[in-house]
């Protein structure tokens, strides 16, 4: 697929001399600059410049530094992909899993599912969490992963092109840092917030949040509401490292281990369930069903 000595390259580039690449990759420094000096014959390019101060990497192996990763890891991501196409055969449903969007909830209802679906397995894809990625993936479920389990609403699902089964309403909550005045609080009213910077998503993101935004600004104006773009970790280290209030579900207390999640008595909900293709695949669509009898069962 590609040169493995690209890897021991940027190996090099990251240590910062040969020497430190070669504890890292556990081979003799010999080795190491032995492998770079092959890459430079076959390429015909000069990577580093040697020097008693030590490396120096030339234009050309930054401009090959910058595009190394690149095709590592999609040379891998062509093998996993390969991979899958030669199990399709086996009933494999693909999970994909984020901090944000952790998949215990399948992972609950498993024992059940067996039950309707016995020849079907699970296989978690784990995925970080970037507005790219949520883009990519959501618009195109089906291709490398089948469903992914999280938050939604009918905005949310248009905006990425995807449908949702609703598995539960999770109550909206707030974070705060377990060193905020409001963190020795199990449950917060509405006036708690009171002179507090609540952190919501922007507006046309969910119709959910957008009630409950305008119910806050109509009725609470001593609340400020401070909008952001997408749920990641850079918005929960906001939340803690400003001493602000983040909008949560329960399901995200483990994503920051400085956060606390506290329930609110303020009635709101969101919908909370699995994010699929608009046209599931028949062994997607007798899971997805198979969730829906179990769904059933439990009411």
């Amino acid at each position: 697929m590609y040169n493995p000595q690209l890897e021991t390259f940027v190996c090099v580039v990251e240590a910062g001399s040969f020497n430190k690449a070669a504890e890292r990759l556990y081979i003799s420094p010999p080795a190491v600059i032995k492998q770079i000096n092959l890459l430079e014959e076959n390429l015909d390019i000069r990577l580093f410049i040697r020097t008693h101060r030590g490396l120096q990497m030339t234009e050309a192996g930054k401009s090959l530094y910058q595009d190394a990763k690149y095709i590592i890891q999609y040379c891998k991501d062509s093998v996993t992909r390969a991979r899958n196409a030669m199990q399709e055969s086996e009933e494999i449903i693909r999970i994909g899993t984020s901090m944000m969007t952790p998949a215990q909830i399948l992972v609950d209802l498993w024992p059940r599912l067996q039950e309707y679906c016995p020849d079907i397995k699970f296989r978690l894809v784990p995925f970080e969490n970037t507005p790219e990625n949520a883009r990519e993936i959501l618009g195109n479920l089906g291709q490398n992963i089948d469903v992914v389990a999280g938050i939604f609403d009918e905005t949310m699902l248009q905006l990425r092109r995807c449908a949702g089964l609703e598995i539960s309403r999770e109550s909206i909550c707030c974070a705060v840092s377990i060193h905020h005045r409001l963190a020795v609080k199990e449950r917060l009213t509405v006036n708690d917030l009171h002179g507090e910077t609540l952190m919501l998503m922007r507006r046309n993101w969910s119709h959910y949040v957008d009630m409950l935004r305008d119910d806050l600004r109509e009725n609470h104006p001593e609340i400020s509401i401070e909008d952001f773009d997408f749920y990641d970790v850079t918005a929960f280290n906001k939340c803690e490292n400003n001493n602000c209030v983040l909008m949560a579900i329960e399901n995200w207390k483990y994503v920051h281990p400085l956060l606390k999640i506290l329930p609110v008595d303020w009635g709101y909900t969101i919908p909370f369930g699995l994010l699929h293709s608009p046209e599931p695949s028949p062994m997607v669509s007798r899971f997805l069903k198979a969730v829906e009898k179990v769904l059933v069962q439990q009411r």
